[in-house]
């Protein structure tokens, strides 16, 4: 797959931009590498960005993965925007659990909610 083939597929609806992912599986360094730095062209094009993260399509996730969520989170929180997650598989949602992760991200069931959870 060419490196200029985004990884992502992005939506609007109104102020709030959905991203889900194309890889079933967020393994590989160099595709994290290119999510991340995509998400971040995302994010920096909005004043204060409304970012919906939808797993649907996601069965793994590396660690490497997990680390450039907390850095998405971290760039979308310096810009005064929001950051939701939805439709976590139950396995990787054990793992943003063990690592409390999920006490840094607002976790929802479905994209729906969390769509509605912004303010």
């Amino acid at each position: 797959m060419p490196a200029s083939e985004s990884r992502l597929k992005v939506k609007r609806d109104g102020s709030v931009i959905e991203v889900q992912f194309r890889d079933r599986n967020i393994l590989d360094e160099a595709n994290i590498q290119q999510i991340g730095e995509e998400i971040k062209g995302i994010i920096e094009a909005e004043t204060k960005p409304k970012l919906l993260i939808n797993f649907s399509d996601v069965d793994h996730l590396s660690s490497a993965a997990l680390g450039t969520l907390i850095t998405v989170n971290n760039r979308i929180r310096a810009l005064s925007g929001q950051l939701r997650l939805s439709n976590i598989d139950p396995q990787i949602l054990q793992v943003f659990v063990i690592t409390k992760l999920n006490k840094i991200f607002e976790i929802h069931d479905n994209a729906d909610k969390a769509r509605a959870s912004f303010k």
